[in-house]
């Protein structure tokens, strides 16, 4: 009798204790995922103002971006799978301070989370290109245009001497509608890359219907894989990839499609003022896809390289544009002369003219040395159509 009354209160005792492990197990699924050890007042309406220390999470769902968000230095934004920031309606008549952006200064990081399955999505209210500003980062990697300079959609301070700088990573983003135009000088990308180094990870990243440029990098050290720009709409109108001021970074497997009158497929520059100055602008690109919208549009070259750039193109696929390789001015076309500047394995489909060279003085100068053709190139994987590794987080194809 006793040894069962004993094993009676055993048996009571784990009861209460399964029922309180149930119960505490239910409550930790029922509580939000912390959002972080920062200062910052994270709300979800209501995501606006200046990350200054620590890191801020956000974990699931939708957060409403009301205004600018600025990481500062030191501090980090990480951003989960699966989560949507939509920016906001702007009031026409409230201050240009409320404009939706999200920027992150040196010293600053952003880890974008996403999955192919579940991928980040920067995105706004209205459905229309130039709905918000976009994502802006800047670094404290070289540049040539000034020991450091300030960035022209955010004013932060970008450049320096640090070609590994390290900004975080962004991880199958894609960003919507974005391009906010200050007047017709000053205008946000979908990514703007300022100063960024190498450090720095971007890889499996979409601008969707962005109406100023899709991915630019302004100097910096900065890779950048896995990279998507897909613009139909009518008020599109500036180019899918841009850099300038001494970038120097590498690009794998990209693919850009217009099919508005947009602007070009690249626009590549070294320094407007002095084409020489370094560092000089010297990427290079391999698996590359540009699909244009045939002979219209205000400038339809699929790739554009003027101002003393350099660069270094490998597996090319160049579709319905007008001309090819348009390379302008002596300081390129010199790249060109050296065996610097060239584009191998190449395939030109629906492209009249392959190459264009003029010289400063305005002179045609014949640049068909700069390419190697190759029927069997497959550019970003798959030709023109939808790559293999872009399916399941893009849209638009």
């Amino acid at each position: 009798m006793k040894k069962s009354t004993i094993q009676l209160a055993k048996m009571f005792c784990l009861g209460l204790l399964s029922t309180a492990l149930a119960f505490t197990s239910c409550s930790d699924d029922d509580n939000p995922e912390p959002d972080g050890d920062s200062s910052f007042e994270l709300v979800r309406d209501d995501f606006q103002g200046e990350i200054t220390d620590g890191e801020v999470i956000l974990a699931s769902g939708t957060y409403k971006l009301t205004g600018k968000i600025v990481v500062k230095d030191g501090a980090t934004l990480t951003i989960k799978p699966g989560v949507t920031i939509e920016a906001t309606n702007l009031d026409p008549a409230s201050d240009r301070k409320e404009i939706r952006y999200i920027a992150v200064a040196q010293g600053g990081k952003i880890n974008v989370e996403g999955t192919q399955q579940s991928p980040v999505v920067m995105t706004s209210t209205t459905k229309t290109p130039g709905a918000w500003g976009g994502l802006v980062i800047c670094g404290r990697a070289p540049i040539n245009v000034g020991a450091t300079a300030s960035a022209e959609v955010s004013d932060l301070a970008y450049g320096g001497t640090d070609a590994s700088d390290n900004s975080g990573s962004l991880r199958y983003l894609r960003i919507e509608y974005s391009g906010y135009s200050y007047n017709s000088e000053k205008e946000f990308n979908g990514l703007s890359l300022f100063g960024v180094g190498s450090g720095t990870t971007i890889e499996y990243v979409q601008s969707y219907e962005g109406s100023d440029d899709a991915f630019e990098w302004f100097g910096g050290t900065v890779n950048a894989k896995f990279l998507v720009a897909i613009n139909t709409h009518s008020s599109v109108g500036d180019d899918i990839f841009d850099w300038t001021e001494g970038w120097s970074g590498t690009g794998e497997n990209w693919y850009g499609k217009r099919t508005n009158n947009g602007n070009r497929g690249i626009e590549a520059d070294n320094n407007s003022n002095t084409h020489t100055r370094t560092p000089i602008s010297n990427p290079t690109i391999k698996n590359l896809t540009l699909v244009g919208a045939g002979a219209g549009g205000s400038e339809p070259q699929a790739i554009k390289m003027r101002v003393g750039t350099n660069g270094n193109f490998d597996n090319v696929v160049l579709s319905n544009w007008a001309t090819g390789f348009d390379i302008q001015h002596d300081e390129s076309l010199a790249f060109i002369t050296a065996g610097q500047l060239k584009a191998t394995n190449v395939r030109f489909i629906n492209v009249p003219t392959k190459a264009k060279g003029t010289n400063t003085a305005g002179g045609s100068v014949d640049i068909n040395s700069m390419f190697t053709e190759n029927n069997d190139a497959t550019g970003a994987g798959n030709g023109v159509d939808q790559p293999t590794w872009a399916q399941g987080w893009t849209i638009g194809f």
